[in-house]
């Protein structure tokens, strides 16, 4: 019998015969590639993180460098302890259930530093970022910041290094003790911890200053202890050791 290639129960078969087939490959090559873009996304972190801390990241090996400069830890209880666990590539629900990532680390000028993840939202999706703050833990040493959607020539524009660059050396911290560092409008900063916002993308700006009032405060007590204190004023371990772990010599032509 000759088969009916015009029947609509044909074309039907046909069809779901073909998406079968068709979402069985792309599971396939989807599964077979995830080991490699997870590790894409992995090394792309941790060349979000050496760009707060002064590396050009298109100019290194940035495994080679992280492995060498950084040190993953998470602080609770009061200390600084070193991560054992997965890298992790997001760091908002983690933050949000308290656990506190921090990277001891050189910077590439050669100074110690400690980075912190910072996660907020902008006008059109999420926004996050790393804060990188010396070893008094007072002032910024450099930052990356990037957008999940923000709108291109105008929002988008907090990734560029002109804007990120306008944060280092500022104070953490106001008079009362409290985060301080922020951003206005475009044009309008006048204190010393105060940063320009990007013009003609105001929502995206106060969206920035939100996640890093928001993001150093959830450090708050981590900032607050004075290298070599706790909060009983006794001698902790991360001042003395900060980016000791983390002193693998590398030779890297960075570009700074």
């Amino acid at each position: 019998m000759k088969l009916n290639t015009n029947n609509n129960v044909y074309t039907i078969c046909y069809a779901a015969v073909m998406v079968i087939i068709v979402a069985f490959l792309l599971a396939f090559v989807a599964s077979a590639l995830k080991e490699t873009q997870d590790a894409n996304v992995a090394n792309d972190t941790k060349g979000q993180i050496l760009t707060a801390l002064g590396y050009d990241k298109a100019a290194i090996d940035v495994a080679a460098v992280f492995a060498g400069k950084v040190q993953d830890n998470v602080f609770e209880n009061g200390e600084l302890k070193s991560y054992e666990g997965n890298f992790n590539t997001t760091y908002g629900s983690l933050i949000k259930n308290g656990e506190l990532h921090v990277f001891t680390a050189t910077t590439a000028n050669g100074e110690k530093a400690y980075v912190i993840p910072v996660v907020g939202r902008g006008l059109w999706g999420g926004l996050w970022g790393y804060i990188a703050v010396n070893e008094t833990k007072d002032k910024v040493l450099g930052t990356y910041f990037y957008h999940e959607s923000e709108t291109a020539g105008l929002g988008a524009r907090i990734s560029e290094k002109w804007f990120q660059d306008q944060f280092i050396g500022k104070p953490i911290f106001g008079e009362n003790g409290e985060v301080a560092l922020t951003v206005v409008k475009a044009g309008a900063a006048q204190a010393e911890n105060e940063v320009d916002g990007v013009t003609g993308a105001t929502l995206t700006s106060n969206g920035v200053a939100a996640m890093v009032k928001d993001g150093l405060t959830a450090y708050k007590e981590f900032l607050a202890k004075s290298c070599g204190e706790s909060a009983e004023e006794e001698p902790v371990a991360e001042c003395d050791s900060i980016g000791n772990d983390a002193e693998v010599s590398v030779e890297t032509d960075v570009e700074q």
